[in-house]
């Protein structure tokens, strides 16, 4: 099937919920990734109320808040979400008593860290869900590379991604949090990212 790509984001673009139903009935198989970070649970419950068994793929690199794992529970639990866990395969206290503490942004070993706890893991997570779609809550106002980004792109290999809440402000997010009664998370940090702004490179490669 031949898709019309810019069609779409021109008619869809704007409609988090359409786009959500528009990709969900195309005949691929679709999975949602997530990091439970403020504002997670909108997409969670977009994908969730059109199709509840939809696997939601948390990459964990050990590394979240304790907050942050309270969340990802606390919203599993109220979705009755189908997570499936990722992990890298050194646990946190092994890389830690073998190479030290998380290195810093300026580190050459920071890339090697990127790539063992977030990078390895989803293109484990790509190669054995085998999707077709792909959901994430990509926002534009993130980082500069996603601001160029279209809510629904394809990559090199094939692989539709579909970013519902791409132009969606925090307020718009907020709102719908509080419309559907659903619970948020303040207290985050990507390790691999370090700083809010900087782009932690799976959406760069994917």
């Amino acid at each position: 099937m031949s898709l019309n790509i810019d069609e779409i984001n021109e008619r869809l673009g704007n409609d988090p919920q359409a786009l959500v139903e528009w990709a969900l009935s195309l005949d691929k198989r679709p999975i949602c990734t997530t990091n439970f970070r403020p504002f997670e649970a909108v997409i969670l419950h977009m994908v969730t109320r059109v199709r509840p068994d939809l696997p939601i793929v948390w990459m964990d690199s050990g590394y979240n808040t304790p907050a942050t794992y309270q969340f990802a529970d606390e919203v599993s639990q109220k979705l009755g979400l189908n997570r499936i866990l990722y992990l890298p395969l050194r646990s946190r206290a092994h890389r830690e008593a073998v190479e030290g503490p998380t290195p810093s942004l300026d580190d050459a070993r920071h890339e090697a860290f990127t790539r063992e706890v977030k990078l390895e893991p989803f293109e484990r997570a790509l190669r054995e869900t085998n999707p077709g779609v792909w959901f994430t809550a990509l926002r534009a106002s993130d980082t500069a590379t996603r601001a160029q980004m279209q809510p629904v792109s394809i990559n090199q290999d094939g692989l539709i991604k579909v970013a519902p809440v791409l132009h969606w402000s925090s307020k718009d997010m907020h709102d719908y949090l509080v419309k559907h009664d659903l619970p948020n998370n303040f207290d985050y940090f990507d390790p691999t990212k370090g700083e809010e702004t900087r782009e932690c490179g799976l959406h760069l490669q994917h």
